[in-house]
């Protein structure tokens, strides 16, 4: 199976390439991403780097769908990996899923991030003039996205 792979690959010694931190940050509305930020790029990416963190988000959306229902907590802890990337999440009772995808273990961390980060979507969402499904684009909730991800995260 594909996990038996992966596992295989992962006692061989067999990494991700990169080249810093990965953090990368994804809020997903009804199905479609509302937000999107890459915390702590290190050197520039490479386009297919960026792609593949995309793709391994995406991915994790089936398994954060079925981890919903087996708890009453809203942070779902870590969903899914990819060799040596994790995505840990959090839905929020109207199941908007926020998504990290790192490549550290740092729970609480992890946790105090994804509560705050609530806290402030809130506050998003309480602007009459923003839908659920409407794109953040506000450069305050970006700047509060990367402070609390420098205080938490990194």
């Amino acid at each position: 199976s594909k996990a038996e792979g992966r596992e295989r690959e992962r006692e061989r010694g067999w990494r991700m390439p990169r080249d810093s931190t990965t953090l990368t940050f994804v809020i997903v509305g009804e199905e479609t991403p509302i937000y999107e930020c890459e915390i702590k790029a290190g050197a520039k990416r490479e386009e297919t780097v960026n792609y593949l963190h995309e793709f391994v988000l995406h991915a994790s959306l089936d398994n954060i769908d079925e981890a919903i229902w087996t708890t009453q907590s809203c942070y779902l802890k870590q969903v899914d990996r990819y060799y040596d990337l994790t995505v840990s999440a959090y839905a929020t009772s109207s199941l908007v899923k926020f998504l990290l995808l790192h490549d550290s273990k740092n729970d609480d961390g992890i946790r105090n991030f994804f509560h705050d980060i609530h806290e402030y979507y809130i506050k998003i969402m309480l602007n009459p003039f923003h839908t659920p499904t409407t794109k953040i684009k506000s450069k305050p909730f970006d700047e509060k996205v990367k402070l609390l991800a420098q205080k938490y995260l990194l």
